[in-house]
């Protein structure tokens, strides 16, 4: 995790736009909302694996997997998805008013 308790705050200086210094932080935000689904789907992917693995391993092929993480994963990546969506609609209302004034 980032620690940004060092970092100057941006808005307070003067020579900088603070519409260009918001749609940066939006961008960064997208990036890592991008980043954690990635993580999720992996997550997902190497889960769906294991199981499978195991089962030949114990050489049952009748083992049945009761997966209750998948859907908390799949309640994560729609929720990203919609803060994905509304930081996007952010930055084009904020370029929009930029392109108006």
């Amino acid at each position: 995790m980032l620690n940004y308790a060092g970092t100057p705050p941006l808005a307070a200086m003067a020579e900088t736009d603070s519409r260009q210094l918001i749609a940066a932080e939006l961008r960064s935000l997208i990036t890592r909302i991008e980043i954690s689904v990635r993580l999720i789907d992996a997550a997902m992917a190497s889960e769906d694996v294991g199981p499978e693995n195991d089962s030949a391993i114990l050489g049952s092929t009748e083992v049945v997997v009761l997966d209750d993480v998948t859907p908390r994963y799949a309640t994560a990546t729609a929720a990203l998805n919609t803060c994905r969506a509304e930081l996007g609609r952010a930055l084009q209302n904020l370029a929009e008013s930029g392109n108006a004034a």
